[in-house]
């Protein structure tokens, strides 16, 4: 598995990574009808943006290519989006082709965002998560815990979302 920064040419297989894992993830979770509407030409429209981004705005985004070359997965991460006091970084979004998961690929994605974070001088983050999703089981798994709380709406559905925090992402950096 190759993890690297990723490019504008890697958007389409982003958004398709993107828009697959939210159907097989958020399914139960998530209304069918939202997950139906998904477009990989939106998401798309929203990844070119994202990277295109100034590369001093602290946003930055890694994939994982299995040994063909495909992208099976990415994370996007940077400085925390509404000012947190404690946790001053963010992984914003990761993502795993179900396929793939519970390989090691998200602990790599994590590790690289943790260390990207560590070269911007912030030693703390936190991610947001829904609190059904199976992830969570993970984000506790490498230390994270609990510190915040807030109700969201998707596709017309209340769902409570949490955020995982590390205090100090020391440990992610060398798992």
């Amino acid at each position: 598995m190759m993890i690297r920064e990723a490019t504008q040419s890697d958007v389409p297989a982003i958004s398709r990574v993107h828009v697959d894992t939210w159907r097989t993830t958020y399914r139960g979770i998530v209304p069918d009808e939202h997950l139906a509407n998904l477009s990989y030409e939106r998401r798309a429209n929203g990844w070119y943006q994202i990277l295109n981004r100034a590369p001093d705005d602290g946003n930055f985004t890694y994939i994982a290519e299995d040994k063909s070359g495909e992208i099976v997965g990415f994370a996007n991460g940077g400085v925390e989006r509404i000012g947190d006091p404690i946790y001053r970084g963010e992984l914003m979004a990761i993502y795993i082709r179900q396929s793939y998961q519970g390989k090691g690929i998200g602990r790599g994605l994590l590790q690289v965002v943790a260390e990207r974070l560590g070269r911007l001088g912030i030693n703390s983050m936190l991610v947001w998560v829904l609190v059904d999703n199976p992830a969570c089981q993970f984000y506790a798994a490498l230390g994270g815990k609990i510190v915040h709380e807030k109700e969201l709406t998707i596709g017309g559905k209340p769902l409570i979302e949490v955020a995982y925090g590390w205090v100090d992402t020391g440990n992610l950096r060398t798992s």
